[in-house]
């Protein structure tokens, strides 16, 4: 099975993309990980992204797809996959349509962008033992520490709610095309994001039986 999952950031879709590769025995590729896989290991595609990211700019959507087309040729993938983060746009989705690749499903987990705020914006981390917690969904005893070791909660730069609502714009105006790119094949199955993840899972693997 090929699967594609979209979601805006921070509906959960790298979450369930990886418990529908343990379920069907097939690979999650993250379009992040690979990148830097490629580069790790020197890969042709691997040291052209590299002169991007060593300058901090964005790796171009022609050495993106070079690198998602060395991944899928590995031997894990002979029986199916599932992309996450990739494509990201229409024309990305069009260069993978010119591969030969054969979708089978596109899975679109749909949370609305005030929930994805509170989510996100609501996240608390522990810079000294890595510990997470929640405001709203598990804050920690005091708010402002963390339980396991005291030290002082942050939040992630990316987390900050100007920072997430960018993040959503872009997506909404760059990404989002998307589901009707693949609807119109047919493929597209939108799961309403539930509050437990496990809710989410079942919605997701019934809507891929």
């Amino acid at each position: 099975m090929k699967i594609i999952f979209l979601g805006a950031p921070g509906a959960g879709k790298g979450t369930q993309a990886e418990i529908a590769a343990e379920t069907f025995n097939i690979p999650a590729i993250s379009t992040g990980a690979i990148i830097r896989e490629a580069i790790k290991t020197g890969t042709e595609m691997g040291t052209k992204a590299k002169e991007f990211t060593s300058k901090g700019a964005l790796v171009p959507d022609e050495v993106v797809i070079g690198i998602i087309k060395e991944r899928l040729t590995k031997d894990d993938c002979a029986n199916g996959f599932i992309l996450d983060g990739f494509p990201r746009t229409v024309p990305q989705a069009e260069a993978l349509d010119a591969m030969g690749v054969t979708i089978d499903k596109v899975v679109n987990i749909e949370v609305p962008d005030e929930k994805i705020v509170t989510r996100m914006s609501g996240r608390r981390a522990c810079p000294a033992c890595g510990a997470t917690f929640h405001t709203e969904y598990k804050p920690s005893k005091t708010g402002e520490t963390c339980d396991k070791c005291g030290a002082a909660l942050t939040i992630r730069e990316d987390d900050k709610p100007e920072v997430v609502l960018d993040r959503l714009a872009t997506y909404h105006e760059v990404t989002e095309p998307l589901k009707d790119y693949y609807e119109k094949t047919g493929k597209l199955v939108t799961v309403i994001g539930q509050e437990e993840v496990a809710d989410t899972t079942a919605l997701t693997l019934a809507a891929l039986k």
